[in-house]
């Protein structure tokens, strides 16, 4: 695609990020759109939030276990940029939002950086300062939640905002990565569970899919960043006056309310 229209379809995406109205479907309008087109437009929407005053502070990978593939149909893990604008604690103001949906994770805090290519799953455990419980609340400014990889990696990996527990953080070797039990409760009733295997069989195959990934644009993961690690059960649709709240067996435990 032309730069001319990569930029139009950034300032599309923003406008429908701050205004909370969707669009029609990109791979509907555009049938030449790339993943490395939308990687382009996710790259100018950050430019635009940074401009706005927001800092950058980690990286997602999404669309890692069976179960959201097959809710969203995307069969492959799409990436995008958290900043500090998109982090909450204790409650969350869903104003704005168009179409929230929860997903409990592990989030990884980087202590040394990451750059792909060639980054495997021992150099993200040795890179990894601590893990902690996450919801992340994502979110597509794409209507009807009618995406496709391009759709979704474009609109920021379909992210809205997350939060961690930063005081339930552990030493990674120390826990069971891939045998952790995620249990998620609504409202207080049991609503799912998920093993760290989930995530493409390792929240470590995640953290090094998504350097190297990123390693192809010249990105790094930086030290410093929250990296969210991809969902390890279902999807789960939000409104105001829900709560959230999940544990993981040998990390610790997180809870949000919706407002």
């Amino acid at each position: 695609m032309e730069q001319q229209q990569i930029t139009a379809i950034s300032e599309e995406l923003y406008s429908a990020l701050r205004e909370g109205k969707a669009v029609a479907p990109l791979t509907d309008r555009f049938a030449d759109i790339s993943i490395d087109d939308a990687y382009q437009v996710s790259l100018e929407m950050l430019k635009m939030r940074e401009a706005d005053g927001e800092k950058l502070i980690g990286k997602k990978i999404g669309v890692t276990s069976d179960a959201v593939q097959n809710m969203l149909n995307v069969r492959q893990p799409d990436f995008g940029f958290l900043t500090d604008k998109m982090i909450c604690s204790g409650s969350l103001s869903l104003q704005g939002m168009i179409a929230p949906k929860a997903e409990g994770e592990i989030a990884f805090m980087l202590g040394q950086d990451l750059k792909g290519p060639g980054v495997t799953e021992a150099d993200v455990l040795a890179a990894t300062e601590s893990v902690m419980p996450c919801f992340e609340i994502v979110d597509s400014r794409i209507a009807d939640w009618k995406i496709k990889i391009q759709d979704t990696v474009a609109d920021n990996a379909s992210c809205g905002m997350f939060a961690v527990n930063q005081d339930d953080q552990k030493d990674p070797r120390s826990v069971d990565l891939v045998g952790c039990e995620m249990i998620v409760k609504k409202n207080g009733k049991e609503l799912s569970r998920g093993l760290g295997a989930a995530a493409l069989g390792n929240p470590l195959t995640c953290v090094a899919w998504l350097a190297n990934t990123l390693g192809e644009y010249g990105i790094p993961l930086c030290k410093g960043d929250i990296i969210l690690s991809g969902s390890l059960v279902p999807l789960e649709a939000v409104q105001p006056g829900d709560t959230m709240s999940l544990t993981i067996s040998g990390i610790g435990a997180l809870a949000i309310e919706f407002k």
